[in-house]
Formats: structure tokens, C-alpha cells, sequence
């Protein structure tokens, strides 16, 4: 299985029309989230490296039109006009980091039809994905109001590949680390680890595994508290810390029960042992809602550690994304269904300071004091500029999430601020519109069901 072939079969039946039938003007395809999930005040974008990396190399080569073929159960001769297409177009995009909103374009590809047809799913998987993972990890970080946040995902996420997103994604947004091995080498992370119950229960006592677990390993330790006895569990981690003389940099980790009375105690508990300077790290099914609640209970927890419900976004899985045909050879369309009306033609995104999003078409001029979110990222099928790094990605998330209202930030009820679309993009929308109605009722007038009607007596 290749990149090319990781696509819906209906790409493939119109990509192979629009060939047959030389349609190869350029079409301008428009990826968007109609409407934010439950519980969202914004969207962090992400997805547009692997993205743009998928584009990059992307080519159907002979094995590719074999598998087509297979899939529609036809000869492959008749899929070979497919072979060696590959990507040769121009790409702007909302770089990873930035806050964004229901309606705004994340992504607008401009290629000869079949081209841009094909990435369609592709593209959406990428960006969906990523998108609605990286937005729960941001509300975490939020709600842990400048805690560290550590990834402990990997071993929930659907797949060793979403895996690696979700560390990723969480390093984007500002976690300070990760407990999967392979993101942290690949990507540059910091990794974060403990111990598991099992490692506490493989020995005669917690004493005896604590310090196994110090001499194998003479940095900064942080020992799993709660298999048994929590309360005793502190005890025994203070003594062995202190008798390794191990106090700077270690901690102790509650993985169940009441977090905030057990961390109050446990932290009454490592004062009385002079042990300040350990820090108390928490996880066990957490995410934005409870460590929301902790951190305005005034619970003594220095890090907070989330997996299983961030790495799948559990609350909301999945965006209402689309990739829609805005314009073909240099004519805006668009869609008039119930409820999934698109915008027609390229679009800009314009930012304004304290003021909501405008979408425009994309040859306006910005607003006074607006900038433009949307950037050309590949022309001619290849990058415009280096690959973006996390670390980049990072610094606009920062920026963005700290000139967004408190309504938006909020962790309950969050209060979304809706994009406005300018005046030329409104009056081109109903243009679009009004040419679609009177060429609708123009065949109406002329069709059969019509004539018979009118020759009803």
C-alpha cells in the first residue's frame, strides 16, 4: 500500500474522467471545518507538514494503477492514463500553530483537476486529525495555567502513526515532554517517564523496588506511588530519597484516586521530610475538564500527565471538515445544499487585532492593521521555503491563544468568535448564486417532466 493509493475510490473514478475527458484546466479546491465541535472555542491548525510532505513526492507509478484497477475490478490498461500524474501545484495554508475558526480555509490547493482531485482524502485525514488532536492538547495546556504537561498517549492512540502525531502535536501547543521514545529521538521532545505498578509489584516491597529503580537509573527519579497504600507509598519514596540523597529534580507520581486530597496529603508529607524540592506529577485518565478543576482547587500538583483522553480527543473526535471546488478554469462554483452551502472562489484569511476573522477572496487588499493567515507554502508542486518545525509552530500558538478573548479560551463553555466574510466575497457569493438559480430554472423550463406538464390538459 502506498500514499497514492490511501484514498477514497471515488477520487479515482472522477480523477480518470477528468483525464479521458482532457479536463486538466486548473481547479482551486477549498479545505474547511464547517462548524466547530461541542465544547471548542477555537482550533489550533496542524497537519500541514506531513501534508505538504505527502504532496512533495506524490506520483502514481505503475503498482499504484494496479491497485486502482484491482479495486474497481477492471483491466489495468484502463486505469493506465493515471500513471505518472503527480502534483505540480500551488498550495497556501495557515502554517501549524495558529487559532482558527468554523469557515476559514486551513488549506486552498490550485492544480490541474485530476491533480488536485486525487489528495483530496489524503489531505483530509492529515488535517483533521492533527487538527482536533493538537486542539485538546492546547486546552491543556490552558487548563493547566503554566504547569508542564506531558504526553503519556502513545499506548491509547489509534496506531503507532497517531502515536507519533499526538506527542508531536502536544510538543506544538507547549507539553514539555513525552513518554513515546520514537518522537522524542525523531522530533527533538524532551522524554518523560516513570515507572508502571507492575515494576513496584515485581518486587518484595516498594522499598526494595524504589531503590533498584535510583541505582539503575542516578538522575532525577520519579517513583509511582499508589500501587498499594498511597500515603505509605509517599513515605517510603520520601525515606529512600532521602537516604539516596536524591531530593533535587525527583518526584512522585499518583496515577488514581482523588487526586487533589491525595496530592495535599502527599505533599504535607514530603515537607515534613525536608523534601521541598520534589514535585508531585499526576495522570490517570486526565485531561482539560479535570485538570481544570485541580488547578482551581489549589491541588499541590506540579505536572499533570495526559494520555488515553487527548490522543484520541475523546470529548470530540472528529471535525465536520471539507474540501470543496471553489473555482475551475478560472470560474467561481459553488454548492447550494441544504446546509452545506459553500463560498465560491480563492480566499484569504485576514486577522485583525481584538476584532474577528474577515474570510475575503484572495485579491483584496487586508483591512487597516490585518494580516493575512494564509501563505503560498508550495508552488509548482515543491515547497516555497523549508520545512517548518514544531518549534516554530509553537511560537504563533502562543502568540494566537494569548491575543484570543477569555470567552474563547475557556474551558467550559467556551464562546467561539465567528469569522466575517467581506463585502466582495458576499456580493460574488450571491452572483454565484443567482447564475446557478436561472441556469436551474432554465432547464427546469425545458425538461421533459416540464413539457408533459404543460401539455396536460
Amino acid at each position: 500500500m502506498s500514499d497514492v493509493t490511501t484514498t477514497d475510490l471515488y477520487e479515482v473514478t472522477m480523477a480518470l474522467s477528468y483525464v479521458r475527458e482532457d479536463m486538466h484546466a486548473p481547479a482551486t479546491f477549498s479545505l474547511f471545518v464547517r462548524d466547530l465541535p461541542p465544547g471548542r472555542g477555537f482550533l489550533v491548525a496542524a497537519g500541514l507538514e506531513p501534508a505538504l510532505d505527502f504532496l512533495g513526492r506524490y506520483r502514481v507509478e505503475r503498482d499504484d494503477v494496479e491497485e486502482f484497477a484491482a479495486a474497481l475490478h477492471r483491466p489495468a490498461r484502463d486505469l493506465m492514463p493515471l500513471l505518472g500524474l503527480s502534483f505540480e501545484g500551488e498550495v497556501r495554508a495557515v502554517p501549524e500553530g495558529h487559532a482558527v475558526f468554523a469557515g476559514e480555509p486551513l488549506l486552498e490547493v490550485t492544480a490541474p483537476l485530476p491533480q488536485a482531485q486525487l489528495v483530496e482524502t489524503y489531505l483530509l485525514n492529515q488535517l483533521c486529525h492533527q487538527t482536533v488532536v493538537a486542539s485538546k492538547a492546547a486546552r491543556c495546556v490552558l487548563a493547566a495555567a503554566g504547569r508542564p504537561v506531558v504526553d503519556f498517549s502513545l499506548r491509547r492512540t489509534h496506531g503507532p502513526w497517531a502515536g507519533l502525531q499526538a506527542a508531536r502535536l502536544g510538543a506544538l501547543v507547549g507539553f514539555a515532554g513525552t513518554s513515546n521514545v520514537a518522537a522524542a529521538t525523531s522530533l527533538g521532545i524532551p522524554a518523560s517517564g516513570t515507572m508502571a505498578h507492575s515494576y513496584v509489584e515485581a518486587f518484595p516491597s516498594e522499598e526494595a523496588a524504589f531503590r533498584a529503580f535510583a541505582l539503575s537509573h542516578p538522575g532525577p527519579v520519579t517513583f509511582l506511588v499508589d500501587t498499594y497504600d498511597t500515603e505509605e507509598g509517599v513515605r517510603i519514596a520520601a525515606r529512600v530519597l532521602t537516604d539516596l540523597g536524591l531530593d533535587p529534580g525527583c518526584a512522585i507520581r499518583l496515577d488514581s484516586g482523588d487526586l487533589d486530597a491525595l496530592s495535599r496529603r502527599a505533599r504535607a508529607l514530603l515537607d515534613t521530610a525536608e523534601l521541598a524540592g520534589v514535585r508531585i506529577v499526576a495522570s490517570g485518565g486526565l485531561d482539560e475538564y479535570s485538570v481544570e478543576r485541580l488547578v482551581r482547587a489549589g491541588a499541590p500538583i506540579d505536572v499533570y500527565a495526559v494520555g488515553t483522553r487527548v490522543g484520541v480527543a475523546a470529548d470530540a473526535p472528529y471535525l465536520d471538515a471539507a474540501y470543496k471546488l471553489v473555482e475551475y478554469d478560472g470560474r467561481p462554483v459553488m454548492k447550494l445544499s441544504s446546509a452545506k452551502v459553500t463560498a465560491p472562489g480563492r480566499k484569504q484569511v485576514f486577522r485583525r487585532a481584538g476584532r474577528p476573522d474577515v474570510i475575503a477572496l484572495a485579491g483584496e487588499e487586508p483591512p487597516e492593521s490585518a494580516r493575512p493567515l494564509l501563505h503560498t507554502v508550495m508552488r509548482g508542486g515543491r515547497r516555497t521555503g523549508p520545512p517548518d518545525r514544531w518549534q516554530d509552530a509553537r511560537e504563533r500558538f502562543r502568540e494566537d491563544v494569548a491575543a484570543l478573548p477569555e470567552p474563547a479560551r475557556r474551558i467550559e463553555n467556551p464562546e467561539p468568535v465567528p469569522p466575517v466574510r467581506s463585502r466582495a466575497l458576499e456580493q460574488l457569493t450571491a452572483m454565484v448564486r443567482s447564475d446557478i438559480e436561472d441556469r436551474l430554472r432554465r432547464q427546469a423550463a425545458v425538461s421533459p417532466s416540464s413539457v408533459r406538464s404543460a401539455r396536460t390538459p
